[in-house]
């Protein structure tokens, strides 16, 4: 067997720089404790200063140099703030991950203006708002969006939010290729992830859950940690090459029969 005489490159993180934006709750900050615990220094914000200070106390106890600050996303001026806070704290940036997340809950036909241009300022202006911000100040490194497997099904009561994955998805595309060759972008599209923002439904036993493991050829939902994993994947030398892409996580729901 013919061997390369180059090096695989490492799926790690160790002594990266990041910034994790709606790194308090659920898959974001399960994905900033996990930078941790590979190496990073991280700084993980959301707009609730109690929950910033949580978790940054559990980035120290992983040895991770970090601060508190909070950011939303919503207004420009404080996801600049950041870019000074992080960069007087860490210096340089290598890795962004977007991960704040809103979710209006409304068929189109009862959906009010209101909850639209929340889901699509959060879930999408917003990633573009960090995007260019962070990416201007960026010479090197990696973007993870955190999409969603909504992006491209038919889902009810979701109008918005569907609309906006469907939007970071072709946003990740088009950052990849403005920010290329030095900064990667790339974006994760998670499936059914169990944390404690799906609810009970997800729980075991639910009648959803059941209907859920029964379309997923793993017969599962995902652990938090699992997206954490492929976030780690994309922020690595193991990704050099590998960027505009959307990685879907979901355990083969998407491309099961239905």
């Amino acid at each position: 067997m013919c061997m390369s005489s180059e090096s695989t490159p490492a799926v790690g993180v160790e002594e990266q720089a990041a910034v994790v934006i709606g790194g308090t709750t659920g898959i974001g900050r399960v994905i900033a404790l996990a930078l941790a615990e590979e190496g990073a220094d991280v700084i993980a914000t959301s707009r609730s200063e109690d929950s910033v200070r949580s978790v940054t106390e559990e980035l120290r106890e992983r040895g991770a140099t970090t601060t508190e600050t909070t950011c939303d996303v919503r207004e420009r001026a404080t996801i600049e703030d950041l870019r000074e806070v992080a960069e007087e704290t860490l210096g340089s940036i290598d890795l962004l991950v977007n991960s704040a997340g809103s979710v209006a809950q409304a068929s189109i036909t009862e959906m009010t203006d209101d909850e639209w241009e929340r889901d699509i300022d959060v879930c999408l202006t917003g990633v573009f708002r960090a995007c260019q911000v962070f990416g201007r100040a960026m010479t090197e490194g990696s973007i993870v969006n955190i999409s969603s497997m909504s992006a491209g099904q038919a889902r009810e009561n979701r109008p918005a939010y569907c609309a906006a994955k469907s939007g970071v998805n072709g946003l990740t595309r088009a950052a990849a290729a403005d920010f290329a060759p030095d900064v990667r972008v790339n974006a994760i599209a998670p499936g059914f992830v169990k944390t404690e923002l799906a609810g009970a439904k997800l729980e075991d036993g639910s009648q959803f859950r059941e209907t859920v493991d029964e379309r997923t050829p793993m017969e599962r939902v995902a652990t938090p940690e699992e997206i954490a994993g492929t976030a780690i994947y994309l922020a690595s030398d193991a990704a050099s090459f590998t960027t505009g892409q959307v990685l879907t996580v979901d355990g083969g729901y998407d491309v099961s029969a239905q």
